[in-house]
C-alpha cells in the first residue's frame, strides 16, 4: 500500500464536498443499529463478524444522540459516525469503488480550546449568557459555578460577569459540556473572583474544604446489666409481678373442700394466661394433669430441690426437657380444684415440702446488676482539610490578561464550520 497524501478541507454542514454532502442527524430514541442498516439498505451480514464486546457497544447508542452522515450526490451513504458515550464512536464506511460497508469502533477525535467572555447583566445570568454567546450549556455551567457562593438573584442590571472556559469540539460542534475555570463578578464597584474546582463547583477562595476519612479506635464507656455471680444457686420468682393470695401452711381452711388441711405451697394471684417462669434451671420431671392440681409442671433442680406449678391453662414444656431460670414453662389458669385463675407453687427439699418463700428471692433482690463497661471500638470519622484549588492562580492570571486585551468573545451561533480530514483512496478514515 503506497503512501497516502492527507488533504485537509473546510466545509459547512449540508454543503458539498466533491459532490458529497455532510449532514447532522438525531438518533431516534429506541432505534436499533439493525434498524438503521435497514433504513440505508445495508446488508446485516456486516454484523456477522462483530465481536461480543462490539455488539454490547451497539446497544449503548443514546436516543436523540447527534451523529454525522456523508452521502454522495445520489444520496447514498458513504460514511456515518455514531457516538457511543463520550469517548468512542461507531464508524460505518462504504469501501472504495464497492457496495460493501465496513464496521469499526474508533475513538472520537475532538479539539479542545480555551475561551474568554464578558457578559453584562440585563435580565438574569442564564438568559444573558445564552443571548450573548448562544451556548445554553455554558449558561448552565456558569450557574453551577455561582451556586452556593453568590446569590445570582441579587445581580443588578449593569453588573458584569467575566469568565474563562474550555470547550471540546467535534467536527466544529460543541462536544460534551464546557468547563468553566474561573469567573469574576463586578458589581457596585466591587470585584469577586469565583474559582472552579475540577468538578466545576465554585469557591470564593483559592482553597476549598476537602473531606477525608480517618480510622482508629474510640473509647466507649457504657453500663450494662449483667448476671450476679452464683445466680444458679438462687431461686427467682415464678411470676414477674408477685401477689400472694395464700401462704404455706400445715393447717389451712380449704375454700372448696370446706375443711382444714395442709397447704403445701404458696398461691399467687394473676390473670389467666400470665406467663409462668422456671424459678431455677433444671429438668422437667412431670408435665401433664395431676388430680386436683389440674395441669401441672414439675422441675427438678440441683441441691435436692423440686418445684411444682399447678392449675395451668396451658403447658409449654415437656417431660425430660431442660429449662433455664426465668424460662416460660406455661401459663396461669384455673384447672383442677380451683376457685379462679391463680398459680399454686410448691417446693420440695429432699422430698419434703418446704415454705417456698424462704427460698424464693423477691424481685427486689435482683439477679442482675448494672456494670460499667469500657470498650475500644473501630471507628471511621470524616474530617476536613483545606486544599489549594488546582490552577486557581493560573486561571486568575489568564482572566485578568483576557480582560486587559479586551478581546471579542467567541459567539457559538451558526458555528457549523468543521475540519474534515480525507485521505486519498480511503474515505473510511474520516468524514
Amino acid at each position: 500500500m503506497g503512501s497516502l497524501k492527507k488533504i485537509v478541507v473546510w466545509i459547512l454542514i449540508s454543503s458539498s464536498l466533491f459532490g458529497a454532502k455532510v449532514t447532522l442527524g438525531h438518533w431516534e430514541k429506541g432505534k436499533t443499529f439493525s434498524e438503521y442498516l435497514d433504513s440505508k439498505e445495508i446488508s446485516k451480514e456486516i454484523l456477522s463478524d462483530i465481536s461480543k464486546a462490539d455488539i454490547q457497544f451497539l446497544s449503548e447508542i443514546e436516543g436523540d444522540q447527534l451523529f454525522y452522515e456523508l452521502k454522495d450526490h445520489n444520496g447514498t451513504l458513504e460514511q456515518a459516525l455514531i457516538p457511543i458515550g463520550e469517548e468512542m464512536q461507531i464508524r460505518l464506511a462504504k469501501e472504495h469503488n464497492s457496495d460493501v460497508y465496513s464496521f469499526d469502533i474508533i475513538p472520537i477525535e475532538y479539539k479542545e480550546k480555551e475561551y474568554g467572555a464578558t457578559v453584562t447583566i440585563e435580565t438574569n445570568l442564564y438568559t444573558d449568557v445564552t443571548n450573548a454567546l448562544y451556548h445554553p450549556s455554558l449558561a448552565d455551567k456558569i450557574g453551577q459555578l455561582f451556586k452556593g457562593t453568590v446569590n445570582t438573584k441579587k445581580f443588578q442590571k449593569g453588573d458584569k460577569v467575566s469568565f474563562i472556559y474550555s470547550q471540546k469540539t467535534r467536527m466544529g460542534q460543541p462536544h460534551t459540556m464546557p468547563y468553566v475555570k474561573i469567573a469574576l463578578l463586578e458589581s457596585r464597584k466591587k470585584r469577586q473572583f469565583i474559582y472552579a474546582d475540577e468538578d466545576g463547583y465554585g469557591y470564593k477562595s483559592t482553597k476549598k474544604s476537602q473531606a477525608y476519612t480517618v480510622t482508629g479506635k474510640e473509647k466507649v464507656t457504657y453500663t450494662r446489666r449483667v448476671p450476679v455471680k452464683s445466680t444458679s444457686s438462687r431461686f427467682g420468682m415464678p411470676l414477674r409481678h408477685v401477689r400472694i393470695t395464700s401462704s404455706f401452711s400445715h393447717r389451712r381452711y380449704h375454700p372448696i373442700l370446706k375443711r382444714y388441711r395442709p397447704h403445701h405451697g404458696t398461691d399467687f394471684g394473676a390473670r389467666r394466661g400470665t406467663p409462668l417462669l422456671a424459678v431455677n434451671s433444671g429438668k422437667v420431671s412431670f408435665s401433664g394433669r395431676m388430680r386436683g392440681y389440674g395441669k401441672v409442671v414439675k422441675i427438678k433442680h440441683s441441691g435436692g430441690y423440686e418445684s411444682l406449678y399447678a392449675h395451668q391453662s396451658r403447658i409449654r414444656v415437656k417431660r425430660g426437657e431442660h429449662v433455664k431460670k426465668g424460662q416460660i414453662i406455661g401459663y396461669v389458669g384455673s384447672t383442677g380444684r380451683s376457685t379462679g385463675p391463680h398459680l399454686h407453687f410448691g417446693l420440695k427439699k429432699n422430698g419434703r415440702w418446704i415454705d417456698p418463700m424462704r427460698v424464693l428471692r423477691k424481685t427486689s433482690i435482683k439477679d442482675t446488676v448494672l456494670k460499667k463497661i469500657t470498650e475500644y471500638k473501630d471507628v471511621t470519622k470524616t474530617k476536613y482539610k483545606k486544599v489549594v484549588i488546582k490552577n486557581a492562580k493560573e486561571n486568575e492570571e489568564k482572566l485578568l490578561a483576557y480582560l486587559k486585551e479586551k478581546s471579542t468573545p467567541f459567539i457559538w451561533e451558526g458555528y457549523e464550520q468543521m475540519s474534515i480530514g480525507v485521505e486519498d483512496g480511503k474515505t473510511d478514515q474520516a468524514l
